[in-house]
């Protein structure tokens, strides 16, 4: 194990010295996500322990319930801990509206190094500079993933109509980005009847079955659902199908998803519960890979990593399905 070339605290260099001298003595990483009832992040969950395990890291795992706040204290209870044993790192996948710029100060100033999953942040050149930390960023770009969603969109939706578009809240950074990408590539006759979830299918079911409640619901004549990932699409397409007069409507229409986890959301497009998801690969797993090289090495990783999203089924090939499916329709 190497001396890290900058220690700003002592409390890191007693740490390196542990770990150099002790070789049992474990790294300890404190890995923050939002939720644990999402697809997701319960691959996210198991990705990191595999990793964790594989490499000797003593990983502690915390779930933030999709609230901001609730993530910010987890985060600083532990930089902050008089009594326990503090992290070595802390990785997050930020649950508010921010990448938590003063927990992500406080850490790199106590010794802690900081990986931000699934978001950028502005702070990460600036810690890097004055604390000479391994602070970083793995993401998706998550506008080419709405991208990807409009693409999906106006290859199973050639004619138009009316779309239920799952988004995520309100204050998810990921969310709007997804919407905006969204806009750029779908076509101007899909029209988004936009509703509000918490990357969950309990979530989107409520939304979509409050919704359903409303007398002016069924003047919309809804031709495709896209969820801005598979739990939430579905989340709506199960509130759909407990709809009496819309039940057939389900076994008719394009779902889309996205995450495309190959035990959740490509097993549904198999099962033709989705039309069609994006796959979009954990990083937490990467996270602690590339924090355990940057403690053990002195060097520091790349400010920004990017995960690199596809369609599935690829575009050309939903652009055929839906033809075939339109043409056996007019017979």
């Amino acid at each position: 194990m190497r001396l890290w070339l900058a220690m700003p605290c002592s409390r890191q260099r007693r740490r390196i010295i542990d770990l150099e001298t002790h070789p049992d003595v474990k790294m300890r990483f404190l890995l923050s996500l939002t939720n644990d009832d999402n697809d997701y992040q319960i691959e996210q969950t198991s990705a990191a322990q595999q990793a964790a395990r594989r490499l000797g890291v003593d990983l502690e795992i915390v779930y933030a319930r999709n609230e901001g706040i609730v993530q910010s204290q987890q985060l600083l209870s532990s930089i902050q801990s008089t009594t326990a044993p503090r992290p070595d790192a802390i990785i997050f996948e930020p649950a508010g509206s921010t990448a938590h710029p003063q927990v992500a100060r406080a850490a790199a100033a106590a010794g802690i190094g900081v990986v931000v999953l699934n978001r950028d942040a502005d702070y990460i050149g600036e810690l890097r500079r004055d604390l000479h930390m391994p602070v970083f960023a793995i993401t998706s770009n998550h506008e080419e993933i709405g991208r990807i969603q409009g693409q999906q969109l106006s290859a199973v939706l050639p004619a138009g109509g009316i779309v239920l578009y799952i988004q995520g809240p309100s204050e998810s950074l990921a969310a709007k980005q997804r919407y905006t990408g969204t806009l750029q590539t779908k076509s101007d006759g899909a029209q988004l009847r936009i509703m509000k979830a918490h990357w969950t299918e309990t979530s989107a079911y409520n939304t979509v079955s409050s919704w359903l409640r409303l007398s002016t619901s069924r003047q919309a004549q809804i031709a495709a659902v896209c969820g801005q990932d598979d739990s939430m699409a579905m989340g709506a397409r199960k509130a759909l199908e407990e709809c009496h007069d819309l039940r057939d409507l389900c076994a008719k229409i394009p779902f889309l998803g996205c995450d495309g986890l190959p035990k959740t959301g490509q097993q549904w497009v198999h099962r033709n519960l989705l039309t069609g998801t994006i796959v979009i690969p954990p990083n937490a797993d990467m996270a602690i890979e590339m924090m355990v090289r940057a403690i053990a090495s002195g060097a520091l990783p790349p400010e920004r990593t990017y995960t690199t999203a596809k369609s599935f089924p690829a575009i050309e090939v939903l652009a055929k399905l839906s033809s075939a499916h339109a043409r056996a329709a007019s017979r």
